[in-house]
């Protein structure tokens, strides 16, 4: 009877979620330039309206601005019940990459066209601000005795590796759940992830004009020599399966380049940016190892007068499979399987996300959400990211439902 009762009162108040994530997705948090306090600040409004003490955790301008930032402010409600029982942390973050060319729709609109939601971050992941936050406001309505508590955590540091976000808020002790649920899709549940390494490399030669170049080190040239081996390298890395569904092999792909000064100067320094996904399997201190030596050799076979430099950018281990996450799989997909019809599969993602900041604490976690089957399909990072509504309106059920049996109900 509980099921349906929340299932009623979420189809009551489903109006008023949909302005909820349109105010959300109005206020921008591009990323970079990163400043996300205006939006934290917005939230936490909309959120003391409904009667939810929030918690305004603002990080030290000078730790965000040494990671390429602006401003952060992380959030945090807490809803204690009885005791007796785990508490449950909910984690979607706000910051988003910027919107770019080829909107039909506005990107910071919030419109709704053909059942869908238009507007950057409106699927990932403003959309987890309104499914959670819906979620646990239906809980309450029921005014079940419950154990154990909710925490909803809203946060801005995703885009750049979470370190000031979830990481954050750990490192200061201002939160240990028992058990997380993290921002995601509505037809699967995601229980391990990628890491990623990312790397800056410099190769340094000698400038000279185009007219002498034997005078010159051609640092361009050095680059060609090190991006051939660096792609000739992902036929290795094919090789290298996962075991875990969902998740293939490795892969490295060079972002950005920057080089040179003018067309009739032999380029003397050259600037690649490189990013290395790494399977659950992979140790993340032997693949670095890996590359850098791939590096280093690559150039000095090349040409030992370009002198190579290397720094790291970002670190991100990869989100582990876990039985003790059961708990969280297996209400998750009971009422996946009921709201939406169908079987939901337990997947690992190649992405890498906040999430593995949880796991590296011993924090069971799964990432489940609303959003479509695949990312390509609601834009995310791309114009026009949309959210179906429908899958909203259901993700909120399922997780509503699911932090019920967890909580005793």
């Amino acid at each position: 009877m509980s099921h349906s009762q929340l299932d009623a009162w979420i189809d009551a108040h489903f109006d008023e979620q949909v302005r909820f994530l349109q105010e959300l997705v109005r206020v921008p948090t591009d990323t970079p330039p990163g400043n996300n306090a205006p939006h934290a600040q917005r939230t936490a409004q909309l959120l003391r309206e409904m009667d939810l003490p929030v918690e305004q955790h603002p990080v030290p301008e000078a730790l965000v601005r040494e990671h390429g930032l602006e401003s952060i402010t992380n959030l945090i409600v807490r809803r204690p019940y009885g005791g007796g029982g785990p508490t449950i942390a909910l984690n979607a973050h706000g910051d988003v990459v910027p919107p770019g060319d080829g909107w039909t729709h506005p990107p910071y609109g919030g419109e709704i066209d053909g059942g869908r939601l238009y507007g950057r971050a409106s699927a990932v992941s403003k959309s987890d601000f309104a499914t959670y936050t819906y979620a646990v406001r239906a809980l309450e309505a029921l005014r079940a005795p419950l154990k154990g508590g909710v925490e909803l955590h809203f946060t801005y540091d995703e885009e750049f590796g979470g370190e000031l976000g979830p990481g954050w808020l750990l490192d200061q002790g201002l939160t240990r759940p028992d058990l997380l649920i993290a921002a995601g899709f509505s037809y699967q549940v995601v229980t391990a992830h990628n890491g990623c390494l990312q790397l800056e490399v410099t190769l340094h030669g000698l400038a000279s004009h185009a007219a002498y170049p034997e005078t010159g080190v051609d640092a361009l040239q050095g680059a060609n020599a090190l991006l051939t081996a660096l792609y000739a390298h992902n036929g290795v890395l094919r090789g290298r399966r996962s075991k875990v569904e969902g998740i293939t092999h490795p892969y490295l792909n060079v972002g950005r380049i920057d080089g040179g000064s003018n067309t009739n100067v032999v380029p003397g320094k050259v600037v690649l940016k490189l990013d290395r996904r790494m399977i659950p399997e992979e140790n993340a201190a032997e693949v670095e190892a890996e590359v850098r030596e791939l590096i280093a050799r690559s150039v000095q076979a090349h040409d030992p007068r370009v002198k190579v430099e290397i720094r790291r950018l970002l670190l991100a281990h990869a989100l582990q499979p876990s039985p003790r996450n059961a708990p969280l799989v297996d209400a998750i997909r009971r009422h996946g399987e009921a709201v939406f019809g169908e079987a939901l599969p337990v997947v690992g993602t190649p992405l890498y996300t906040d999430v593995r900041l949880y796991g590296a604490r011993g924090v069971p976690a799964v990432i489940y959400g609303a959003g479509p089957r695949t990312v390509l399909e609601s834009n995310a990072k791309r114009a026009d990211e949309h959210l179906v509504l429908e899958d909203l309106r259901k993700a909120t059920k399922v997780v509503a439902r699911a932090l019920y049996d967890l909580l005793g109900g």
